[in-house]
């Protein structure tokens, strides 16, 4: 590969990982489980609503 060609490859997203990597201490965290059962909640409830249309 020349040096004037540029893959795009892992150094334009080098700024993406370094940003999701860093973990604040005072962001709010959830359980997937808890997340997973609000959707599922949520489709249910969908689907209620559309049955009773």
């Amino acid at each position: 590969m020349s040096s004037g060609q540029n893959s795009g490859g892992l150094m334009s997203s080098a700024g993406l990982v370094r940003y999701f990597d860093a973990e604040d201490r005072n962001a709010p965290t959830m359980d997937p489980r808890t997340v997973m059962a609000f959707g599922v909640l949520l489709g249910v409830f969908v689907l209620m609503l559309n049955a009773m249309a």
